[in-house]
């Protein structure tokens, strides 16, 4: 009877546990997904919720067989977004890890990105999130970009 009582002790930690995680999880993607939101709605509010005060964003380039790291000003990118524009900047995201220690946040996306319905490039987004008194928010994003092997 004690061996069951214990047991079930653990298993209620452990189900609280994966319960939270999930909630985390949840926060996190919320925080993601308001970055494109804002990106395809063309709301610079929204996207920039999503991005610390300090945010860096960096873009891994391959041009000619040569990779260099380009970094971009994320108010720019925000400015960008949020200027009028004919075709939606639509950035279609497939989570594919995410990982949580206390107020780190570590996600891992494959994209497609289109301009209206016209496929541009894919690629993988590489971002580091941070939880402080507004939630989640995005301190680091770091993309690859190309045109083919976008199965």
């Amino acid at each position: 009877m004690k061996g069951l009582v214990i047991f079930a002790l653990f298993l209620l930690c452990f189900i609280t546990n994966g319960f939270a995680q999930s909630d985390e999880e949840s926060a996190v993607k919320k925080t993601i997904n308001n970055l494109f939101k804002g990106m395809k709605d063309g709301d610079s509010t929204l996207t920039r919720s999503a991005f610390a005060p300090e945010a860096i964003m960096q873009t891994i380039t391959n041009k000619e067989a040569k990779v260099s790291i380009r970094s971009e000003s994320v108010n720019n990118f925000i400015k960008f977004t949020g200027t009028p524009h004919q075709e939606k900047y639509d950035e279609r995201i497939v989570f594919t890890k995410i990982l949580i220690d206390g107020p780190l946040a570590s996600v891992w996306t494959d994209y497609k990105f289109y301009l209206g319905e016209k496929f541009s490039q894919c690629g993988v987004n590489s971002f580091q999130l941070v939880k402080g008194d507004k939630g989640w928010q995005i301190v680091y994003i770091i993309d690859t970009r190309r045109k083919d092997n976008c199965n």
